[in-house]
């Protein structure tokens, strides 16, 4: 039976690569996000088993408001994935812009929590769904500059184990995805649309791609419903996570 997936940030990158594999695999596919015109280019790709909202998660108002408009039939939502997030700046933590931190904190973070809240009362009510939050790599290993924006992905996947603790006995599955360094957008938005320095962190390695990720997210939403796959975390074969490091003086 097809299942009614919606995809948060599904306009590039990993949303729109796991937006368009379930749609595939013959799943129907709400996709979400801030750009009208791509998700309009979207809806004419995907057809009749797509149906698009155009919203800003940091806005509450607008995300009950987007939700309260799907059509019939289009209510009843099977998997969340929520993907929308950002990071800006590679600064140090005395150097940023203090608003590219409320931005990543209000999207990475409040917009993730929001939207779980909005929909999870209807998977309860039913006694069945599954929750995909995209979290980092970055949430348990540190780097020079990451700093909220590890914050913010170390609170995506303190809340998705705290959430699968909540909805035992509800069959209700939380999948966290923490992907490594993966080419997509990414880079381009924390760089704000330097593509030079942008293309510099790919530099010399093979980085995952979106499509990755979304196989990743696929895989754990396919799994015999009473197996949660609780934790993906996924590295390129030239990356790993960080040793601990001491500095001597000379």
């Amino acid at each position: 039976m097809a299942r009614t997936v919606l995809v948060t940030g599904s306009t590039s990158g990993y949303g729109l690569a796991t937006a368009r594999q379930f749609h595939a695999q013959g799943d129907r596919v709400i996709l979400t996000g801030r750009r009208a015109d791509r998700l309009a280019a979207l809806q004419d790709e995907l057809g009749e088993r797509c149906t698009t909202l155009c919203f800003d998660v940091r806005v509450a108002a607008q995300i009950q408001e987007a939700l309260d408009a799907l059509p019939e039939g289009w209510r009843d939502i099977d998997v969340l994935v929520n993907n929308a997030g950002l990071a800006l700046g590679l600064g140090g933590a005395w150097q940023v812009d203090v608003e590219d931190w409320d931005v990543m904190i209000d999207t990475n973070c409040r917009g993730l929590v929001t939207m779980t809240r909005a929909v999870l009362p209807g998977m309860v009510a039913r006694g069945s769904g599954h929750v995909v939050n995209i979290s980092s790599i970055s949430g348990s290993w540190p780097y020079p500059g990451g700093n909220v924006y590890g914050a913010t992905k170390a609170f995506v996947t303190q809340f998705s184990h705290n959430l699968r603790c909540d909805l035992v006995g509800h069959a209700i599955r939380v999948t966290n995805i923490e992907p490594g360094a993966s080419e997509t957008e990414f880079s381009l938005v924390r760089f704000k649309g330097d593509a030079r320095a942008a293309g510099a962190v790919y530099e010399g390695f093979e980085p995952l791609r979106a499509e990755d990720i979304a196989g990743a997210v696929c895989w754990a939403v396919n799994s015999p419903a009473h197996v949660n796959v609780s934790r993906i975390e996924l590295f390129p074969t030239m990356q790993a996570g960080a040793g601990l490091k001491t500095v001597r003086a000379n």
